[in-house]
């Protein structure tokens, strides 16, 4: 088969090498910074960001400094990918349940609170990552901060939009009510006992709710 045309294998042959060639160090450099940013991730997250340099990530992530500089220009860079890192899981959980209940706002609420409260149980949680770096950056303009400040919003427009579900007279203020319990929450962790954190959540969600349906409209 192959001697009788061999114009027809030799092109073939030719092109699958050239495009295996030219995909290698694209998913070889994914893979890449996927492994420094892993690592960075967890050491950020552990450590604190201003307690980490460049020289730990690199020397945890088995990579050299240029491979490092070559995905992430500056520390601020790397900082930023993380707190996106964990924006994506977050709001992917949070998706994911509200998913669930796409008919039930009470029910979404109460499931919200409840994964909440088990992470909030978790051995190693040390806290909500984009609350954690914020604190660690005074200057309000650092883009650590924006990223930070875009999750806090995002978390305040999702948890109004089940408030105008529950049909609640002033849903921005329940949203607001809501989002300060969860962050709280979240800085709070270590006064938690292991068991407690979701029937916290559950009752003072539920005080919340039932606080905002009687108070007038104004």
């Amino acid at each position: 088969m192959l001697s009788t045309a061999p114009c027809l294998v030799r092109p073939i042959m030719a092109t699958r090498p050239s495009s295996q060639h030219s995909k290698a160090p694209a998913v070889e450099s994914t893979a890449v910074r996927e492994r420094i940013l892993e690592c960075a991730s967890s050491l950020f997250y552990r450590q604190g960001v201003r307690a980490v340099g460049v020289d730990l990530v690199v020397a945890q992530a088995g990579v050299a400094k240029t491979s490092l500089y070559r995905h992430f220009r500056t520390k601020d860079d790397l900082i930023v990918a993380f707190l996106e890192r964990e924006d994506i899981d977050f709001w992917a959980t949070w998706d994911g349940v509200a998913a669930q209940h796409a008919d039930d706002p009470a029910g979404e609420l109460d499931a919200h609170m409840r994964w909440i409260g088990e992470r909030l149980s978790r051995s190693n949680y040390r806290g909500c990552p984009q609350i954690n770096v914020a604190a660690e950056f005074p200057e309000q303009d650092h883009p650590s901060r924006e990223v930070a400040r875009a999750h806090m919003q995002g978390l305040r427009s999702r948890l109004e939009v089940i408030a105008k579900r529950l049909d609640v007279p002033r849903a921005d203020v329940l949203a607001a009510q809501l989002a300060l319990l969860i962050n709280g929450a979240f800085v709070s962790s270590e006064l938690l006992r292991d068991d407690d954190a979701t029937e916290i959540l559950l009752a003072a969600v539920h005080a919340l709710v039932v606080a905002a349906r009687a108070t007038p409209f104004s």
